[in-house]
This record gives C-alpha cells, sequence and structure tokens, in this order.
C-alpha cells in the first residue's frame, strides 16, 4: 500500500514532455493553436486575478500566486493554497454538452493530481481531493437567461430496468454565465475587463446590424473602445490582431450557423418524408384489412421498415 507523500493542498502540475496539461510560462496560450479573442485578452495575469476574485468573491492581490494551466480550451486557474480545481471556458454558440466535457477535463485534472500526490486508490485513508467548479463564459447570438446551470444527468437515458438506483451515479454541472452585455451586471462590476470585452463585442455587433463590413464593424468599435478607454491596453498595441481574430471567429461562426440551418432544413425533409411513407402505408394496410399490422407499425419501427418494403412505399415518388 502507498502513501502520499505530501499534505492535502493543489495539484502543482509539473512539465512533461506528453502532458496534458501545459503550465503557464508567461502565456496560457498553447503558441501552435490559435487564440480566440477572449483568451487573448486574459493572457494578462492581473486581468485573470481580476476575474478570479470576482467569480470567487475574494480580494486576493498577489498575481505571482495565480496558478494557470490550460486543458485544450478550457483554462485552469487557481490561486495558492485554495483547495480547488476550477475551470472556466468561453462559449460563443450554445452547447448542452459542457457537463460531458467537464467530466472528461476533470476526468484528467484528477488523474494529474493523483500521480503528483502520489496517492494511493487502494489506501483504507480517505484521499482529499480538490473541489471541482466549472464555470462557462457565454456570449453568443442565442437568447439564454443570466445563469443557468447544465448537468450531465439530463443527458442520462433512463430505461426503467429493475435495480437501478434512483439517482445516477455519475454527476457534474457546469454554471453557465451570459456575458453578453446588459447582463450579469454584478459580476461586470467586479471585474472590469469582462465588462470591457463585452462592451466591445456589443460594439461590434451593433455595427454589424447597422450595415459595416465585418472589418468596418470590428474598426470602428476599436475607435469607439479606444476614446473611451475600453480594452485600451489591449486594443492599442494589439489592434491589428484583435480584428484578425474576430474575423476568424466570425466566419466560423457564421459556418456552424449555415451548417446548424443545413442539418434543420435536412431534419424537416426527413420528418415530411417519413411522414409520407407512413401515410402511405395506413392506406395500404386499411385497405387490405391489415389493422392488427397497422396497430402493431405504429410502435414497432422494424416492422414497419419491413412493411414499407413490401409495399415498395420507399421506391415510390411523393404524391400526396
Amino acid at each position: 500500500m502507498g502513501k502520499k507523500t505530501k499534505a492535502p493542498g493543489r495539484c502543482h502540475v509539473k512539465k512533461k514532455q506528453n502532458a496534458s496539461l501545459t503550465p503557464d510560462k508567461g502565456t496560457f496560450v498553447q503558441r501552435k493553436h490559435k487564440d480566440k479573442l477572449f483568451r487573448f485578452i486574459f493572457r494578462d495575469r492581473g486581468k485573470l486575478l481580476q476575474l478570479y476574485n470576482a467569480l470567487n468573491k475574494s480580494d486576493y492581490q498577489d498575481v505571482s500566486a495565480l496558478e494557470i494551466y490550460t486543458l485544450e480550451n478550457v483554462i485552469y486557474m487557481g490561486y495558492k493554497n485554495d483547495i480547488a480545481l476550477f475551470l472556466a471556458e468561453h462559449q460563443s454558440t450554445w452547447n448542452p454538452n459542457m457537463p460531458l466535457r467537464g467530466v472528461l477535463y476533470f476526468s484528467r485534472l484528477y488523474r494529474e493530481f493523483l500521480a503528483e500526490g502520489r496517492y494511493d486508490l487502494y489506501a483504507s485513508k480517505l484521499i482529499p481531493l480538490p473541489w471541482p467548479q466549472y464555470v462557462v463564459f457565454y456570449n453568443g447570438a442565442d437568447a439564454r437567461p443570466e445563469r443557468e446551470v447544465l448537468k450531465l444527468s439530463d443527458a442520462f437515458q433512463y430505461t426503467g430496468s429493475s435495480g437501478m438506483t434512483a439517482e445516477p451515479a455519475l454527476e457534474c454541472r457546469a454554471l453557465v454565465l451570459n456575458i453578453n452585455y446588459g447582463h450579469n451586471r454584478e459580476l461586470m462590476e467586479s471585474c472590469k475587463p469582462l465588462y470591457d470585452y463585452s462592451l466591445f463585442i456589443h460594439r461590434i455587433r451593433a455595427n454589424l446590424a447597422n450595415g459595416a463590413r465585418p472589418e468596418q464593424a470590428v474598426d470602428i468599435a476599436v475607435d469607439q473602445c479606444l476614446k473611451e478607454d475600453i480594452l485600451t491596453d489591449v486594443l492599442r498595441v494589439n489592434r491589428r490582431e484583435v480584428v484578425q481574430m474576430f474575423l476568424e471567429e466570425y466566419d466560423e461562426e457564421l459556418h456552424e450557423r449555415t451548417l446548424r440551418e443545413e442539418g434543420r432544413e435536412e431534419g424537416r425533409e426527413e420528418g415530411r418524408e417519413e411522414g409520407r411513407q407512413m401515410m402511405e402505408l395506413t392506406r395500404n394496410l386499411i385497405r387490405d384489412n391489415r389493422l392488427e399490422e397497422l396497430l402493431k407499425a405504429t410502435e414497432d419501427e422494424e416492422l414497419r421498415r419491413d412493411l414499407i418494403e413490401e409495399y415498395g412505399i420507399d421506391k415510390q415518388k411523393k404524391r400526396i
């Protein structure tokens, strides 16, 4: 049986050649990946500490005590001696699968914690685990509430089988905060960089709504913000990079929106075709006095497919 060799506390992950986490070395963005505007703004440790304090209602001042790692697109941050695994992620499109992603993130983080602390999973003593927290910052175009909690258990498909416990054996909660301009004012007032980011994106969208081309919309928003001391330190020095990053995100968001629209239209077309086939099948079964099979076909998908094939309905042209 192994022993733990260090007192309970935060997991300090050392850099490894194939480490799943990337320790902070002045920035928390891996160079091989294009940065996103949100992470680009919060690469500054001072801004990130403001965000951490605002979320945790703390008042830490020592920037050097802030611990930062990245896990794919997720910021893993914490303050020295805080016993917590705090994950933060930004989303510009609505995604109901954040809790599932959270499970995968935390699984990797806890493995690192156990390995670093040399804890023995088979020991008779309870392993003290860091408290998990997962926050998602959402600023997409879909209307969402100020804050909402997504739960992994909402995705579980309960079969009603006997022997199952009343509660699922696994849960993960993602707190989703709407950071579109005008939302979560208390949080914004506690973290000016977050407020500035929210206002900047709001200005760009307003310019787009007024007919400006994407590049013009960003340029105008940059000029407006510089005059009002909004993100001044970022925009004055990195104006070209900020414009380019937004244009890349805008193109990606537009592409995803187009794919979603195409998917919805394809789904509607499939639904219409299924309705046509069922109507034709109903007519044929009533005509042939096969009412019992018709009743079963409404619940038995395999039987329904067999009957549709038997009557050749799947090969017929639409004639409703």
